[in-house]
């Protein structure tokens, strides 16, 4: 492959689809060697730029380059060193699990040094890989899935939602590959609408929401930035009330049970202004994505942060 210093260069990426907009002016960069999340809602765009990236779709505008080759025109040179788990993935019901891996490292083009030690780790034994794949449940697939993208030990690997369908311990595992391709130098560009799975291995994220980016920042600061989820159940039953200063915090009731999105430096003078309410039940949690979305980024339509 080209030598670079980034494994993925995406610049002023636009996908149309008629009148409908996949990606908008997409700017992105992933250092070699960095295992990057792209998170954001489900049908945000992060498919989309995905297939760009990868060359299964082509932009209508703007430029991709993945280890230094345009997906499309190098396909071939990029397939060996690419690895892809797409996020809807569909295989051949009538062929077995030994024959499907087969066949794609064929289409692939490269030889599968891990292939045996991933279907140990994975619990995909000889018998499992000897049953038609029609056989397999989802989180089986999603397993053979997993094989397939990384038994040839390629360069970048792309994974679109990726844990869809494991069990916790299978997850536990995948952590524990992903790990191990960063220390290994290798390039994964994680695409997920689940935080959690990508704060444990990502150090940088990009967010996209209606085909735009939203920011790109460390994994720290983001952390940081997020809003923290207050759930305050009251003991007289009553339903919606004032509730004064905390009325700027995104109030969402529910019979007598009211939900707070609080920004994490104001939490403790929050709590001290709340727990003056007849408060029976209090929780405090990290907000769920969409939720952090609506609360960090409502003014993100006013151009991309870094």
């Amino acid at each position: 492959m080209p030598a670079s210093e980034s494994a993925i260069e995406i610049g002023s990426l636009t996908k149309r689809y008629g009148r409908t907009v996949g990606v908008e002016q997409l700017d992105l960069t992933v250092a070699a060697g960095e295992v990057f999340g792209f998170l954001g809602p489900n049908g945000a765009g992060k498919t989309t730029t995905l297939r760009c990236l990868i060359g299964l779709l082509r932009p209508t505008a703007g430029r991709v380059r993945a280890l230094g080759l345009d997906p499309v025109t190098d396909h071939r040179r990029l397939a060996p060193a690419l690895g892809y788990l797409p996020g809807e993935l569909r295989l051949y019901p009538e062929l077995t699990g030994h024959q499907t891996l087969k066949l794609l490292a064929d289409l692939q083009g490269a030889p599968t040094p891990r292939r045996a030690e991933l279907c140990e780790r994975l619990a995909l034994s000889a018998s499992v890989l000897g049953r038609t794949v029609q056989e397999y449940s989802r989180g089986m697939k999603q397993k053979l899935g997993l094989v397939q993208a990384l038994q040839h030990d390629p360069e970048l690997v792309v994974l679109d939602e990726p844990t869809e369908g494991l069990d916790p311990l299978v997850q536990e595992t995948f952590f524990e590959l992903l790990t191990e391709a960063q220390a290994a130098g290798r390039t994964v560009m994680l695409s997920s609408h689940v935080l959690p799975e990508v704060q444990r291995t990502c150090c940088r994220v990009a967010i996209i929401r209606d085909g735009r980016l939203v920011t790109v920042q460390s994994v720290a600061a983001l952390r940081e930035a997020r809003a923290r989820k207050i759930r305050l159940t009251f003991t007289d039953g009553r339903g919606p009330r004032p509730l004064g200063r905390a009325e700027q915090w995104s109030p969402r009731w529910k019979g007598d049970q009211v939900e707070l999105l609080v920004p994490p430096r104001e939490v403790v003078g929050a709590l001290r202004g709340l727990l003056a309410l007849p408060v029976a039940d209090l929780a405090v949690e990290e907000a769920g994505l969409e939720e952090a979305f609506l609360d960090l980024y409502r003014d993100a339509d006013a151009g991309p942060r870094s």
